[in-house]
């Protein structure tokens, strides 16, 4: 990870930052980001491992179980934003499987958040695709649709980002082997893709500036497409 970057003084106020899923791609490159912001005094990691990372500013937890909170409750006090980047495929995986990654992991948090940290910024990375209507055939987009409606609910002020094609840099990796291979392959025609699509392709850096954009500003519309995400990190 790089070092701090930034004054604290380009910005009117300091934030204290949660994210969940950092040693995964996306949440590695939010963590950079908040690492990098001059604004960000303090970044809390949660999940299961560490994520071997040495900085000023980090403090982890690893917590074995991601749908129960409840003993680390007291540590997700004076929160200003949580960044939620913690997934998984549902390639091979039936709807209780990834129901209970997808949906009870991430409400855990929400709701101990809600209450620990009321009215605090939560960011879920959801998908483009994403049925809000929960009735859809396709079953990872019914439980995303069912997780961003159930944040929406709680007393946190929530935004949905649903990403389209996402451009690992600055080290970020992807954990499942055959995203590895597809980012391995397509890298020399991510430009080209950028160009030919530049509403629907983004990187790990803009969604971490993103994200901290939304923390700062709170923009009006709560779910945010590829288009916005870009200009809001950009």
């Amino acid at each position: 990870m790089p070092g701090d970057g930034g004054l604290v003084g380009e910005w009117e106020s300091t934030m204290r930052v949660i994210v969940f899923g950092a040693t995964g791609m996306v949440g590695y490159g939010v963590l950079r980001e908040a690492l990098l912001a001059g604004d960000v005094t303090e970044v809390v990691t949660v999940g299961r491992t560490a994520t071997g990372q040495q900085h000023a500013k980090l403090q982890e937890i690893v917590h074995g179980d991601l749908a129960d909170l409840e003993p680390i409750a007291e540590r997700l006090t004076g929160v200003d934003a949580t960044f939620f980047c913690l997934g998984v495929s549902s390639a091979g995986m039936d709807e209780t499987a990834y129901t209970h990654v997808t949906y009870d992991y991430t409400l855990a948090a929400g709701r101990a958040l809600a209450e620990q940290s009321p009215g605090s910024t939560f960011v879920y990375v959801s998908g483009a695709g994403t049925d809000s209507t929960e009735k859809g055939r396709t079953m990872w987009a019914r439980v995303k649709g069912a997780t961003e409606n159930a944040l929406l609910k709680l007393d946190l002020d929530a935004y949905m980002f649903r990403p389209g094609f996402i451009q690992p840099v600055h080290g970020a990796r992807s954990k499942t082997t055959l995203y590895r291979v597809v980012y391995a392959v397509g890298t020399p025609l991510f430009p080209l893709l950028r160009k030919v699509f530049p509403k629907s392709v983004t990187t790990t850096e803009i969604l971490g500036r993103a994200m901290l954009a939304v923390a700062r500003q709170g923009p009006t519309t709560r779910i945010l497409g590829p288009a916005e995400i870009n200009k809001l990190g950009s």
